[in-house]
């Protein structure tokens, strides 16, 4: 499932192309035929996004909810417009561009109302301006279950995934087993700092890398990591192999239905 910070992307690249326009929405799959009609021909005002949910605003009061889940992608092309596949969900095409979604878990027409519940049922979200990180904290410090689930819980902090949750615990030394109660306010002000840090790089690439420069590749001298994720890291999907940083054998474990990396020796605080 993709990570917060691709939903961000994506609604900075749904703006780039067609903020502004009217663009024909169409549904060659026939799910959203009703509301695609009822927005053809109507301006794209706004995107937005908050943890792994996007939104598409048209006119003042119309808004597309998507949340792409495990299967859903979206594919930006230039013009002249080639013919749809019956696959998809969802298109938007102007004068210049057209964008395509298939198999996404959500995409429903709502409305204010709607999406500001939304908003309601999700944590602060790193990456965007209003977030307020002292209301993940206080859910977080009351709570005897594990930081790695809490990390991964959308109603504590939006956004966060499998590959964000393993490499800022690594980064920070925290034993993912610990309870959110015994993360101390230092402590969770230096895995929300880094968050910000690491997920605006993630926009800003396009990709998640967690490593620090004294780390990379060519400072190490080591091969560049290969895999279909993509990106230098510290432990996610690196099992059994040697933690850069000491050496001892990167382990995983089932933990919140989810795969958990970890470093048994450089993550004991």
């Amino acid at each position: 499932m993709p990570e917060g910070h691709t939903i961000h992307r994506l609604a900075s690249d749904y703006a780039d192309r067609f903020s502004g326009t009217a663009p024909r929405v169409t549904s060659p799959q026939g799910k959203f035929s009703d509301a695609a009609e009822l927005l053809s021909g109507a301006e794209l005002t706004r995107t937005e996004a908050h943890g792994k949910h996007l939104f598409l605003g048209f006119r003042d009061t119309d808004w597309v909810h998507i949340h792409l889940g495990l299967f859903g992608k979206v594919a930006f092309g230039d013009a002249p417009v080639p013919p749809p596949t019956d696959t998809v969900r969802l298109r938007l095409a102007n004068a210049t561009s057209y964008v395509d979604l298939r198999g996404p878990t959500t995409c429903a027409l709502i409305t204010d109302a709607e999406k500001q519940a939304i908003h309601d049922r999700l944590g602060p979200d790193p990456l965007r301006e209003d977030a307020e990180p002292l209301r993940a904290y206080r859910r977080i410090s009351r709570s005897r279950t594990t930081i790695a689930a809490l990390l991964l819980d959308q109603k504590i902090i939006a956004g966060v995934g499998n590959v964000y949750r393993a490499e800022v615990l690594f980064r920070h030394g925290i034993d993912p087993y610990r309870a959110g109660r015994t993360v101390t306010p230092a402590e969770w002000d230096a895995i929300w700092t880094d968050l910000v840090a690491l997920m605006r790089e993630g926009v800003r690439n396009n990709r998640i890398d967690t490593v620090r420069p004294e780390h990379t590749p060519e400072a190490m001298g080591r091969p560049p990591r290969v895999d279909d994720h993509g990106g230098e890291v510290y432990v996610y999907r690196r099992t059994h192999q040697p933690c850069h940083l000491c050496g001892d054998t990167v382990r995983t474990a089932d933990l919140a239905a989810r795969n958990l990396f970890w470093c048994p020796t450089c993550q004991q605080n």
